[in-house]
């Protein structure tokens, strides 16, 4: 391939629609000053779009020629998927198709809470790659600690690969943030009123506030530990959000997506279980008198003893809360899961 370096070039950057077409305009400009760096101009655009499976169980390659035939004037074209992606059982960061003009990078492998700078430095090695240009010193400056490409072969691409002890663990918290657990809190409503209904009966219940002052504090956190896993145990079975591995399948790693989907749903419960705790601590300080609190506990009523009320009742809440998501119909977290996800890519469900 000619090198291309000072005609100018225009690339552009097909990501998943959420936190992959964040990433991407993120970098949008910093990316582009790199390219008008060696090629003395570019041009960088970012389309949202959700990038499908074929029926080989591959990212869809029929994508970026669709692309360039659109637009003769595109030179290189950079899918960001929010796919994990694996290549001898490690991590695939980026892998690069010349003939395709095109490469594909997997957002949670690259690490959604690195800098742009990472992200950056990907695309850019991506880029000089597809078009066989740059010196040895610009490919230099783009490289990842850590990481090294693995040159195209006759049986393979050019691909670069996480590190073999920190690829996973990146992988599993890049899923995690793509998932955004945040975006389940309106789709938990219900369970959020049926564990504070359930937990607020903590405040007047005298028996909780006895209970509470009697266990200790490690026995109270394992308490509310084993809550919170009951409840993700159970959003998990009800909703069948569960993966199993029935058929070989080389896109979808059941054990990243499990793990993933058990991390966010926990990470959901979390954050309703903190926020009960604040609501009833709050509650309890006006409610309940700390002369009457004394005299039924035995114990002089601080703040601790409001917070380990608070905590207990909290608990309680929560294992409700778990009940109160099962029986509302509007509660679905399905899509919260990258295997749930994966599937609205496949050819059938991009027809319909």
């Amino acid at each position: 391939m000619q090198n291309r370096a000072g005609h100018g070039i225009t690339v552009v950057i097909l990501a998943d629609p959420g936190r992959c077409t964040l990433g991407a305009q993120s970098v949008q400009e910093p990316l582009q000053e790199e390219l008008t760096r060696i090629f003395c101009s570019a041009s960088v655009r970012v389309q949202p779009e959700m990038l499908g499976i074929s029926e080989h169980n591959t990212l869809e390659m029929s994508t970026p020629g669709s692309v360039r035939s659109a637009d003769r004037d595109v030179d290189a074209v950079l899918m960001l998927t929010e796919m994990p992606r694996r290549s001898g059982g490690i991590p695939l960061i980026a892998e690069v198709f010349p003939e395709q003009h095109a490469a594909a990078v997997a957002y949670p492998v690259v690490g959604v809470m690195s800098s742009r700078k990472r992200l950056t430095s990907v695309f850019m090695s991506c880029v000089l790659r597809i078009l066989g240009t740059g010196t040895p010193e610009d490919h230099d400056r783009y490289a990842l600690p850590w990481n090294e490409w693995t040159e195209a072969t006759e049986h393979s691409t050019a691909q670069l690969k996480a590190h073999t002890i920190t690829g996973v663990p990146r992988t599993i918290i890049g899923m995690v943030a793509t998932n955004a657990p945040w975006r389940a809190a309106p789709r938990l409503s219900s369970a959020l009123a049926a564990a504070c209904a359930t937990g607020a009966f903590g405040i007047f219940y005298s028996n909780i506030w006895e209970m509470s002052a009697a266990l200790s504090t490690p026995r109270l956190l394992m308490i509310g530990l084993l809550a919170m896993t009951l409840m993700v145990v159970w959003l998990i079975v009800s909703g069948g959000l569960w993966e199993r591995a029935e058929r070989e399948d080389p896109t979808t790693v059941h054990l990243y997506y499990n793990l993933s989907t058990v991390l966010t749903l926990f990470l959901c419960v979390l954050g309703l279980y903190v926020t009960m705790v604040v609501l009833i601590f709050l509650a309890g300080l006006v409610v309940i008198d700390p002369d009457y609190m004394e005299s039924v506990i035995k114990q002089p009523a601080d703040l601790g003893r409001y917070l380990d009320i608070a905590w207990m009742s909290a608990a309680l809440g929560v294992v409700a809360g778990g009940l109160g998501a099962t029986f509302d119909d509007d509660t679905d977290l399905r899509t919260l899961t990258h295997g749930r996800r994966e599937l609205q890519r496949r050819p059938e469900a991009l027809q319909d």
